[in-house]
């Protein structure tokens, strides 16, 4: 059995990119390891936090929750503070993971891959997805620890950009529903580049549509962060399962060229 160590940015990044292969891998008996590199306090704040409870506090109860629902067998926070988006004043804060030395921020990492002897790091790919910062930052510092550490895989987690705006193009072919925006997976990234990777530029797509159901219920942990969740949430589980039911991954040194397989099968 396999190691597995997915490195993520936030609280609750977790269960939308990667939680149906965390699924996958859990099922087969593999050890899944849960890094945060933040600790997510410019997210937003609920109102119901109790007397002395901070958002810092709620946010990890939080990604405990939804760790225990993707069979994570550990979690690590590395400590920093959330950055921010682009721009703002967080971004220079000395405590944050933008601000933090890259081999600083990678040792931390790769002490963890040593710890677990993983044979797996799952990172972001080259713009963190969408552009944040702290995104793109994951992307440079597992590289790095992945190299510290010499670990055998490494991938990033992505999503298909061709597939995701075909999938908007058809939803907004559909009768309008009162109040509802129109699908638009390209026009709210921090850097200006559309959501994801083009399909030619991925190595490999994870059929995890039968773990959707659960996959939602562990981006249901994450409650207080109600703009991240809300509009998943209320989306019909069919739709869900569909827009959802695919992990995105490119394998590091393999050769581009989009295959099903799942991230654990031999090269």
């Amino acid at each position: 059995m396999s190691a597995i160590v997915w490195f993520h940015a936030h609280p609750d990044d977790e269960a939308i990119l990667t939680g149906g292969s965390m699924l996958r891998a859990a099922e087969e008996g593999h050890r899944n390891v849960l890094v945060v590199a933040t600790n997510g306090d410019f997210g937003e704040v609920p109102d119901d936090l109790a007397a002395g409870e901070t958002l810092v506090d709620r946010r990890r109860q939080e990604t405990l929750a939804s760790a225990a629902v993707l069979g994570v067998d550990r979690v690590v926070w590395l400590g920093y503070a959330d950055s921010g988006m682009t721009g703002w004043e967080q971004n220079s804060r000395p405590d944050s993971f933008l601000q933090a030395g890259l081999d600083d921020a990678a040792r931390r990492l790769a002490d963890v891959l040593h710890e677990e002897s993983a044979e797996v790091l799952v990172t972001y790919d080259w713009h963190g997805n969408y552009g944040h910062p702290d995104h793109i930052k994951v992307h440079q510092v597992g590289h790095r620890a992945a190299e510290l550490a010499g670990t055998p895989a490494l991938f990033e987690a992505t999503f298909n950009r061709d597939r995701l705006r075909a999938m908007a193009e058809l939803a907004n072919r559909l009768p309008p529903v009162e109040g509802q925006e129109p699908v638009d997976f390209e026009g709210d990234t921090d850097d200006g580049i559309p959501l994801g990777i083009p399909e030619a530029e991925l190595t490999h797509e994870v059929d995890v549509s039968r773990f959707a159901a659960a996959k939602r219920t562990a981006v249901a942990c994450h409650h207080s962060q109600v703009t991240d969740t809300s509009f998943l949430l209320r989306m019909p589980e069919e739709v869900f399962a569909a827009a959802f039911g695919t992990e995105w991954f490119i394998r590091i040194d393999a050769p581009v060229g989009m295959q099903q397989r799942w991230i654990l099968d031999p090269d």
